[in-house]
């Protein structure tokens, strides 16, 4: 039984895959209450719904990001935790994802995907034909206009009414965009058990973080410390 999971956005979606048969969640964090307090006590009650037991799990397919820092991270330790316990493991991005709903909703490219990068910006990138056409980056909310022109984009629906504001053409919407992406969610990890397993996962960040923003030393410092340290 393969394990799915995206905590990059405020939605957390999960979905337990065996075989033919599919089960499936999207929680919604409440105020107060992010993705650390729910993701265990949601994947337990679908585990339940699956009549399942943590040693049917045959493996993790995780979301990797790029997303919220302390969402994705927290879903990304989640599939390592698992991993410690022999379970092979395996990453896919949050373009890869939003690209595969999108594809099964019947989209056709070329479009750009726009992920909220906080900061007032967003994290973008060009698909056409099934894969990506440009590499991942990251552009001031009010630069969109100029790199998106008139090509069709899509965004999230908490995200999407601040990239209207400067693209108020071509937006694509989803009849069911908690359908299509949970649909997404069950055909990109799929696809990403297929190859060799990843261990360990690594987060795809698109932006420094605070830390390394405010303490520019000392990140460079553990930089170096890590790097030094995988060198041994």
């Amino acid at each position: 039984m393969l394990l799915a999971l995206d905590t990059t956005t405020e939605i957390l979606h999960l979905a337990l895959i065996r075989g033919e048969r599919v089960w499936s969640r999207r929680v919604a964090s409440e105020a107060g209450r992010g993705h650390s307090e729910r993701l265990i006590p949601a994947l337990d009650g679908l585990m339940a719904e699956a009549s399942a037991r943590p040693g049917d799990l045959s493996g993790v397919a995780a979301c990797v990001g790029p997303g919220g820092f302390t969402s994705l991270r927290i879903g990304v330790a989640t599939a390592e935790g698992l991993g410690l316990t022999g379970l092979p493991t395996w990453g896919f991005s949050a373009f890869a994802l939003r690209a595969e709903t999108l594809r099964r909703a019947g989209v056709e490219g070329p479009f750009w995907i726009l992920l909220d990068g906080q900061r007032g910006e967003a994290f973008h990138q060009r698909w056409e034909e099934g894969a990506p056409a440009s590499a991942a980056a990251k552009s001031l909310l009010a630069a969109l206009a100029e790199r998106v022109n008139t090509e069709a984009w899509w965004a999230p629906e908490a995200f999407a009414p601040k990239v209207e504001a400067v693209l108020p053409e071509r937006r694509i919407r989803l009849e069911d965009e908690g359908e299509a992406t949970l649909a997404g969610l069950i055909a990109v990890a799929q696809r990403a058990s297929q190859g060799p397993p990843e261990a360990p996962l690594v987060p795809f960040y698109l932006r420094e973080t605070d830390a390394e923003v405010n303490f520019p030393h000392a990140a460079a410092h553990l930089s170096e410390a890590l790097r030094k340290g995988v060198a041994r």
